[in-house]
């Protein structure tokens, strides 16, 4: 079978990425050209990307807020307005955008939320650009003129249903916030789940939630970006007749997140409706921005992602003690952990899994990754970031994210860049400085089995009221 032109193409990318002399290393070929301005009139930010190759465009609205902008006793309102956001706004009842979106050939009509932003986007063909700002517009500067009581609480219970079915009935589901409430400190802004606690979103009234609504859904919290089949000059016609009046908010004071460290280390263990036990490491780590960022996350893939990588290697094939292992780098707008989770294979125990890959690390404390893993990393890193591109969508979102967070819609570069500039020695630094005895260990094991726990004589148990009242993103 003849490979195909997407095949070829990361080929290309993969082999210049390990063999090219002809180009300097972390030198990234691949350009997005786009536009980026503000509207004078309330501050709105447009990113316009445009590419002819299918008669396709995306349109991806971002409000820069999350959960980390929720405060303590009030949390889940960013998610619940994911939700709310589809259900009809001032001039658009509901139903309508699905009929101009997915009743008109457009493969995606959806939206997400996160620590640190949520969106909304559609993918629709050309001819129906228009509709979707009207529909994004309505919703920005109308939606609370349809919001009634009865439509907020129907939403609020189905975000409950949803944590009933993701978080607090689903195996190893609560393990997230458990971590996050352990890793910081009482009321910090990353201590909380995105989807929020049932007792928040119970006692949350509806006054409570348009004050949010009005200070962090207006045009100056929210950055629109369009990719695709249109004409430059018509789209920023549109954009104006839209957006443009629509009223600037207040100005937002973000939360103070400064980079936390543990003094010692936390042991947990939480009884879970499972068959199997589960351990999880966690270090807390640094932001996004942070000049350590990319070295953390080359050291993620040393560590896990193929048979070949340091833990997977020991573990799962050398030693055949682990079922399953991965190791991640996660880096928010605010904070950051490095995570380890892992389950044993029968006659196994968490306690031997946790030696065995504290054993690991060590030797790259010591010794550091080969000239060859750093090779292979380097270049699976280059190779998705650049399959993260290959859609409409895909820009979109990256565009999106080095405007918001990094104030350069083309930061992916400078990423990449920094990502492939990562040296053996930068890898050795940063393992020895964040991973230390300050870290949360957490076993998730069978109810009534709380002695397959590793170290349980150390452990403090999570119980399930703690843990149910401690990127989401799905269909509407």
């Amino acid at each position: 079978m003849r490979p195909s032109a997407r095949a070829l193409a990361l080929l290309a990318v993969l082999s210049t990425t390990l063999g090219a002399q002809s180009r300097k290393p972390g030198i990234s070929d691949l350009k997005i050209p786009f536009e980026r301005y503000t509207l004078p009139s309330n501050g709105l930010t447009v990113i316009l990307s445009e590419d002819h190759s299918t008669p396709m465009v995306t349109v991806d609205v971002w409000y820069h807020v999350g959960s980390h902008n929720e405060e303590t006793g009030r949390t889940g309102f960013a998610h619940l307005f994911e939700h709310v956001m589809f259900t009809g706004s001032g001039h658009v009842p509901y139903g309508v955008q699905d009929r101009l979106t997915e009743g008109v050939g457009g493969p995606a009509n959806n939206g997400s939320t996160t620590s640190d932003r949520t969106n909304y986007y559609e993918t629709v063909p050309s001819n129906y650009l228009e509709d979707q700002f009207w529909i994004e517009s309505d919703k920005m500067g109308y939606l609370l003129d349809a919001l009634d009581i009865a439509k907020l609480d129907a939403q609020r219970d189905i975000v409950k249903n949803e944590r009933r079915q993701n978080y607090d009935n689903q195996p190893y589901g609560r393990a997230g916030e458990i971590l996050d409430a352990a890793m910081y400190p009482a009321g910090h802004p990353y201590s909380w789940s995105v989807i929020g606690s049932m007792t928040d979103l119970s006692n949350a009234s509806a006054e409570d939630v348009k004050n949010f609504f009005r200070l962090y859904y207006a045009p100056n919290n929210a950055t629109i970006t369009v990719v695709g089949d249109f004409d430059p000059k018509t789209v920023k016609a549109m954009i104006a007749k839209y957006f443009a009046d629509i009223p600037r908010g207040k100005s937002i004071t973000r939360p103070s997140t400064p980079l936390i460290t543990l003094p010692g280390e936390k042991r947990l263990v939480y009884e879970d409706r499972v068959q199997l036990p589960r351990l999880y490491l966690s270090w807390p780590t640094v932001n996004s921005t942070h000049k350590d960022a990319a070295a953390l996350g080359v050291l993620s893939g040393v560590l896990s992602g193929s048979r070949t990588r340091r833990l997977d290697k020991a573990l799962v094939y050398d030693k055949q003690s682990a079922a399953s292992i991965s190791a991640f780098q996660s880096s928010s707008e605010g904070a950051g952990q490095f995570s380890i989770q892992m389950v044993p294979r029968p006659g196994h125990t968490l306690a031997e899994l946790e030696a065995a890959t504290d054993s690991v690390i060590d030797r790259v404390k010591r010794d550091g990754p080969t000239s060859a893993e750093l090779q292979k990393v380097k270049a699976a890193l280059e190779l998705s970031s650049t399959s993260n591109l290959e859609s409409f969508f895909g820009k979109a979102e990256t565009l999106a994210s080095g405007s918001v967070f990094f104030n350069d819609p083309g930061a992916y570069r400078t990423r990449l860049n920094a990502t492939l500039a990562v040296t053996a020695d930068d890898v050795k630094r940063v393992v020895n400085k964040y991973f230390t005895q300050g870290r949360v260990v957490l076993s998730i094991v069978p109810v009534g089995k709380p002695e397959l726990a590793s170290k349980p004589e150390a452990s403090t148990k999570v119980s399930a009221i703690q843990a149910s009242t401690t990127s989401t993103g799905e269909k509407h």
